[in-house]
């Protein structure tokens, strides 16, 4: 019988943690009569991780582990945990224990309402000062070119109708934006929930400052991939054509000028920026023409990502 809810949990040293998470999620489901499954997406960590995920897979089967060969980053995981999601809803969480499994039914009541995508709002955050002020000016920029109203598009918690996690592709670091990419696959019925954010109980955060400046690349690449992506001629055909008209005005008046008052072209500046300029706007438009070609001859990619070993849930429902 399929779940009503898919939870999936992104593993990556948090031993610790695991125990008192997986508790806190069966409490608050068997509370609200959900038939429920749960993946636990062991990050090729170096602790007890995946002893754990396979000990509490042991307990109770309805809590599931995948375990990846090496550590591929939070994108991978999701996408994992995403694909063998079978449930109506999906909810994301941190193994950190700093999202709360309480906010879980509040989320999907907003799903039940017509919403696609539920995103958590850590209003109140619990962390340092060295994560709070990037995150906010990222939230602000991101916010502003997406033109999505959401205040913190990196938080974990997160709920999703099931149709939304197997359209949307997450690699490389766009767990971020899987706001932005499912908006673009057509999941327009966005919105956010504020909720309560906790204080790290256990280890130390696995996250530095430098994720702020790949975030900020990312969103380069999200904007490109989701406006441009299935029509790149649009966007480089346009500069390209553009270029090209550029360096052929400039063409045209140094030969007028030749030709009219016997200007020479020698040790003319302007007459390199207009051949530079002509040879870019070709590049660029047969750049968007080979696009377009790839486009037309992709075909689905293999899969991304190892996999070492893998349980299968048995979702059960408790009198």
């Amino acid at each position: 019988m399929m779940p009503d809810v898919s939870i999936v949990v992104p593993v990556y040293e948090e031993a610790a943690s695991l125990p008192e998470l997986a508790e806190e999620i069966r409490m608050v489901c068997e509370a609200q009569g959900y038939m429920f499954e749960v993946w636990l997406i062991d990050d090729g960590s170096k602790d007890d991780s995946w002893a754990v995920i396979s000990r509490l897979h042991e307990q109770d089967p309805r809590f599931a582990g995948v375990r990846l060969r090496r550590n591929y980053g939070k994108s991978a995981a999701l996408a994992v945990g995403f694909a063998r999601a079978r449930g109506r809803y999906v909810v994301t969480l941190d193994a950190d224990l700093q999202d709360d499994p309480a906010e879980i039914p509040a989320l999907i009541a907003l799903l039940e309402q017509g919403y696609d995508l539920v995103s958590g709002w850590k209003k109140k955050r619990q962390d340092p000062l060295s994560k709070t002020i990037p995150s906010r000016f990222f939230n602000f920029v991101t916010r502003k070119l997406s033109g999505i109203p959401l205040h913190d598009f990196n938080c974990g918690l997160k709920a999703y109708r099931q149709e939304v996690v197997k359209a949307v592709r997450v690699y490389g670091e766009l767990h971020r934006y899987i706001p932005l990419l499912a908006y673009w696959e057509g999941f327009s019925r966005i919105t956010e929930k504020p909720v309560h954010h906790r204080p790290r109980k256990y280890g130390r955060t696995k996250f530095g400052l430098e994720r702020f400046v790949r975030g900020f690349l990312d969103l380069i690449t999200v904007l490109f991939l989701t406006r441009f992506m299935s029509q790149p001629m649009h966007f480089f055909g346009s500069f390209g054509v553009l270029a090209f008209l550029a360096g052929l005005a400039i063409s045209f008046w140094l030969t007028l000028e030749k030709l009219l008052w016997n200007q020479p072209l020698t040790n003319r500046p302007l007459l390199l920026l207009g051949v530079l300029m002509i040879l870019v706007g070709v590049q660029m438009f047969t750049t968007g023409l080979l696009g377009e070609l790839l486009i037309r001859e992709r075909m689905e990619r293999a899969p991304l990502y190892q996999i070492a070993e893998e349980q299968q849930p048995l979702a059960v429902r408790v009198a």
